[in-house]
């Protein structure tokens, strides 16, 4: 069960990039994420429906803010910016570096000691990452660049929240984390939506993709992302970054009719193997395979 509670937050996530692509270009980034957070702050509203997590609210107000700001306004915007050029499948892989991006700057900000096998991973995702996008840019598509580097920047911004979250944000609900972050996010970021609003009318299977995005990518996908992790743990609940490539590439194939390249595949699973190596992944899954056969 929690196996398939795992897979179905993958499909979750990697379908939000299929609903960004298909978003962004009649919002903006700013119009869209705006919708986006601000209605996912809605669903988790009962979040700080007790004293106890008003209480916890007011004492860690300023690092709910910042964390708003730099996992979900900053990164959001990057990503759906990102998706006005790039594939919905190449942005799911991007996204998977943010792992190997947590490990450096835990190593380079907050002096977190660095094992060779962590080393060695971090190496991989950047080789992978290289390669990705290196493909992308011999193709001299105009806006390539710059998008890629607003995917990069979004997990760079993703890796700090991590870090500074865990030093910051201890015994807080993760429940009202994600609440406080949807919340600050749609505050800063409406004064930017309402200046780039959309004059022209918007089509219903449109904000569908909104609703999709807002509600189940990210208000039902925080519900279930923190259930994972009070039934099997924070550790089980972060493999779900393995997942949510393969969903964002066959999403983009079956719906927008994306071509899967091999080399974007090649790059995928250096990067994954990558994180599995930094993470510690793969001597956890040798051990639970040679528990399975004795």
């Amino acid at each position: 069960m929690n196996f398939l509670e795992l897979c179905l937050l993958a499909a979750i996530w990697g379908a939000s990039f299929l609903f960004m692509r298909i978003a962004t270009p009649a919002f903006g980034p700013f119009a869209l994420i705006v919708l986006r957070v601000g209605i996912a702050a809605l669903v988790l509203l009962p979040a700080v429906r007790h004293a106890a997590a008003r209480l916890q609210w007011r004492d860690h107000v300023g690092a709910l803010a910042l964390v708003g700001l730099t996992n979900s306004a900053i990164p959001f915007c990057l990503f759906s910016y990102s998706t006005l050029y790039l594939n919905a499948g190449l942005d799911s892989i991007l996204n998977a570096m943010t792992p190997l991006w947590t490990g450096l700057i835990a190593v380079a900000w907050f002096q977190v000691g660095m094992s060779r096998r962590q080393g060695a991973g971090l190496l991989l995702g950047i080789i992978g990452v290289t390669t990705l996008v290196w493909d992308q840019l011999s193709s001299h598509a105009l806006g390539v660049a710059p998008a890629l580097g607003a995917a990069l920047l979004a997990t760079l911004c993703y890796g700090f929240a991590a870090n500074y979250s865990r030093r910051h944000l201890v015994g807080v609900p993760p429940a009202m984390v994600a609440f406080g972050s949807q919340f600050f996010s749609a505050v800063v970021l409406l004064p930017f939506a309402w200046a780039s609003w959309p004059t022209q009318a918007i089509g219903m299977p449109i904000w569908l993709c909104v609703a999709g995005l807002a509600i189940v990518c990210t208000g039902l996908a925080y519900v279930l992302y923190y259930r994972l992790i009070a039934h099997v743990g924070a550790a089980y609940a972060a493999s779900v970054t393995f997942l949510v490539p393969i969903f964002g590439m066959l999403w983009g194939a079956l719906f927008l009719g994306e071509r899967i390249s091999p080399r974007e595949i090649a790059a995928c699973l250096i990067i994954l193997f990558g994180i599995a190596l930094a993470g510690g992944k793969l001597s956890a899954w040798r051990g639970w395979f040679v528990r399975g056969r004795s």
